[in-house]
């Protein structure tokens, strides 16, 4: 099966069903079986407590009964889709994310780390902040955020895993980086918290897959399920370089993919 569930609608149209229907369309001419909506938690009014700083608040222009209304009119006219949402991981604020991830009706929710504190790691605006920081200590508070995101257990899967690579910076220290996803890889296992497979990666800076294979290989290592996703901005991005992405797959060891309605998980055969 095919899935793609890492999808954003807010930034490049309306959250109306009649740009949803391309984006359905889309997927069609794919091959994807499965498709879900996850917009941005940080567009919504009602996720201002769990993060809030100017990049975010310049883009808070949604309230979350827009996004509701779009599913309700796609169930109405039989259309085919997931709803999910993207949640920026923010330590020390489960509480106020479990909140509004518990008030709604989501099939499933990613949660990524995009931020270090008031750094936002994967925007171009601040890039250059790689080139004042200590490589390993970056990655080291990177995957913290990781091993805490899984540990809560609020997420089903995890957005882009080793996003942090997304400029092309990378420790020289193969050891280090093992450490880094091992550890991330237990707590995963730990709450059954998937991680996707996304060509995201393949459209960014760094070039290359998202995760990366050895890390991906450790994931399947420690049982951690997975979900095909292409973190599409736009319709032409959904199933990007799928036939890549199930090579990874399958090059780990991977025969199967989750699939989730309701919050709840099964799993199928890739192919």
């Amino acid at each position: 099966m095919r899935t793609d569930y890492h999808v954003h609608m807010a930034e490049t149209g309306n959250l109306d069903i009649d740009y949803l229907r391309t984006y359905i369309q889309k997927a069609k001419e794919e091959g994807i079986e499965e498709l879900g909506i996850s917009e941005h938690a940080y567009f919504f009014q009602e996720t201002s407590a769990i993060l809030s700083n100017p990049w975010v608040e310049n883009r808070r222009t949604l309230e979350f009964d827009t996004y509701q209304k779009m599913f309700n009119a796609a169930e109405e006219a039989g259309l085919p889709i997931k709803m999910g949402i993207e949640m920026d991981y923010m330590p020390g604020k489960e509480k106020e994310m479990k909140d509004f991830i518990d008030a709604h009706p989501f099939d499933y929710v990613i949660g990524s780390v995009h931020w270090i504190d008031d750094w936002g790691i994967d925007l171009a605006i601040f890039r250059d902040e790689y080139e004042k920081r200590d490589l390993k200590e970056v990655y080291r508070q990177y995957f913290d955020r990781v091993v805490t995101l899984a540990e809560s257990g609020l997420f089903d899967f995890v957005g882009h895993i080793d996003v942090i690579k997304v400029f092309g910076y990378r420790p020289d220290d193969e050891a280090f980086l093992k450490e880094q996803y091992e550890r991330a890889a237990k707590a995963l296992a730990s709450t059954n918290t998937c991680i996707e497979i996304s060509t995201a990666g393949l459209r960014k800076p760094v070039g290359i897959m998202y995760p990366d294979p050895v890390l991906l290989q450790i994931c399947k290592d420690h049982g951690v399920g997975i979900v095909l996703c292409s973190d599409a901005h736009k319709p032409d991005h959904i199933g990007y370089r799928y036939g890549e992405a199930i090579d990874l797959a399958k090059s780990v060891g991977y025969d199967s993919v989750h699939v989730f309605s309701n919050r709840k998980a099964t799993v199928h055969p890739i192919d």
